[in-house]
């Protein structure tokens, strides 16, 4: 969908950190984004038109999912959730645990803001092994929802990120994909 003026105009704005936060690791930094307004506005176009009538509302997963999430809600007209990290939203909520390289983590969010069979787009600022994105839809569906549509900024193919996605028969976009 992404047009290869839009794809150019990213790869020349996003940085490359190498050896952050971990030695190894190429970290994508997406802030220089939001020093170019018409940038931004293009990209949440982008991510807009994937999702057109498509979706009955919007999740984002805490905190870089929020930065464009909000904005492809409001742009829809449909409801943004939120999707935190554990002990930051107050009660009634539900959690997900899901595995780290080393360790686990939990998500979770509010109960009753989404509502049974709507359509959801989750939406985060990079897919990499997908173990979170997973959760969050395991959150979704949890409440009677079906998922269907993920959207990211960044896909990192060799992470294979998609393949805990492919569970839940939904559409995958990334704008950008390495």
């Amino acid at each position: 969908m992404a047009t290869q003026d839009l794809i150019a105009r990213l790869e020349s704005t996003i940085q490359n950190i190498p050896d952050f936060p971990i030695e190894g690791i190429q970290f994508k930094d997406i802030t220089p984004i939001f020093l170019n307004p018409k940038l931004y506005e293009d990209v949440i176009a982008d991510l807009v038109e994937f999702s057109r009538g498509k979706v009955d509302a919007v999740c984002g997963i805490e905190s870089r999912g929020y930065l464009f999430g909000i904005a492809i809600a409001v742009a829809l007209e449909v409801p943004f959730i939120l999707i935190r990290k554990k002990g930051k939203l107050p009660p009634p909520f539900i959690s997900e645990k899901y595995d780290l390289e080393y360790g686990t983590a939990e998500i979770e969010m509010r109960t009753n803001q989404i509502q049974p069979n709507q359509r959801v787009l989750i939406h985060d600022d990079l897919l990499a092994t997908g173990g979170t994105t997973e959760a969050a839809a395991k959150l979704v569906e949890k409440q009677g929802a079906k998922v269907t549509q993920f959207s990211f900024l960044i896909g990192l193919k060799d992470l294979h990120g998609e393949d805990k996605l492919k569970q839940f028969d939904a559409e995958v976009y990334s704008i950008l994909n390495y």
